[in-house]
């Protein structure tokens, strides 16, 4: 059986594509980037991809007719380099995601950010966002997931809400962690780093025996192709990777120093499929990548709130009282 969905802010689609393999059948894909939207329409044409500043988009053809309501709304708001604005910084869209569900009225909504939205500096902010959704029949939860959890190879704290209509919510719980850990980085892209005949990508592959710190795809204010700030490049050093810049391709015949990432192996890294492609040149593809929520923790989480629909459960009427001194690693299933 599979459930709709709509998707804001898709960026490169690792979200939709890990919610599509949980066979949520996508009734449309909001986007902004024009980058991001080719990459969306080159990899799954049958999208309904919808190249839109989500301020000025309606979703009212789609109200009654979504089961899940998802996204990934910008990060800056509630990220340490981004100055931790939260409800103060205009990139915040959480308020226009908020008017979006009550218009759309889905059964169940997804929506993923940095870990720094839960800092308690944003307690308050949390609780409206939970209020608002309880005015509208649902059961909120917070949790922080570490994407090597569910085997990906970089750890990637982020923080996912989940909101079910009262009805579905006690059906569902977070998902479990894999029981299998997460492949190192050198076995990982041993193989995209020989591709073009490097002779030293066994030994490298040995060397990086860990599995990646945090990608980062930087802003469009601020950022480039590269690996992220000084203490990430110094943890990438470690696994034998130059984190200064991008490269366009694997290391020839040779190479001597420190090989670097290229946007294919950022990708792989993140998740996605060797087949999944990014439009435009190096700076934009590794934006797309690095900015992505991994597939396989979309997919995960989604699995389980398309179990909760399958089966309606009532939750208790007030799941925050049943640990209100930690209400943000509360699930929604006890």
């Amino acid at each position: 059986m599979a459930f709709t969905s709509v998707e804001i802010c898709t960026g490169a689609g690792g979200q939709a594509l890990g919610l599509e393999n949980a066979r949520f059948k996508h009734l449309a894909c909001v986007e902004v980037d024009p980058r991001a939207c080719v990459t969306l329409r080159t990899n799954r044409p049958e999208w309904n991809i919808l190249e839109q500043d989500l301020n000025e988009w309606s979703g009212s053809r789609f109200a009654g007719k979504v089961d899940l309501f998802a996204g990934g709304v910008p990060c800056p708001p509630f990220s340490k380099a981004g100055k931790q604005l939260g409800e103060d910084d205009e990139r915040n869209l959480f308020p226009r995601a908020m008017d979006l569900i009550e218009q759309i009225d889905p059964r169940a909504v997804m929506i993923e950010n940095v870990r720094g939205l839960l800092d308690p500096v944003f307690q308050g902010f949390r609780d409206s966002i939970d209020r608002r959704l309880a005015s509208i029949g649902f059961v909120t939860g917070w949790k922080l997931l570490n994407a090597s959890d569910y085997g990906v190879s970089q750890l990637r704290p982020r923080v996912v809400l989940v909101a079910l209509k009262r009805e579905y919510a006690g059906g569902f719980t977070w998902p479990e962690k894999s029981r299998t850990p997460p492949p190192s980085v050198g076995s990982l892209l041993e193989d995209l780093m020989s591709a073009n005949g490097w002779e030293g990508a066994a030994d490298w592959a040995e060397r990086a025996k860990t599995i990646a710190p945090t990608l980062v795809g930087g802003s469009h204010k601020h950022g480039g192709p590269d690996l992220g700030p000084t203490r990430a490049r110094k943890a990438w050093a470690a696994l034998g990777v130059e984190g200064r810049t991008i490269a366009e391709a694997a290391p020839e015949p040779g190479f001597r120093g420190l090989p670097r990432l290229t946007v294919r192996m950022g990708a792989r890294v993140q998740g996605f499929p060797d087949d999944w492609t990014f439009a435009g040149p190096k700076t934009a593809g590794w934006r797309q990548v690095g900015n992505a929520f991994p597939p396989p923790v979309a997919e995960a989480v989604g699995k389980q709130i398309a179990s909760a629909l399958r089966t309606a459960s009532a939750a208790p009427e007030n799941m925050f009282a049943l640990a209100p001194d930690r209400p943000s690693e509360l699930p929604l299933a006890g």
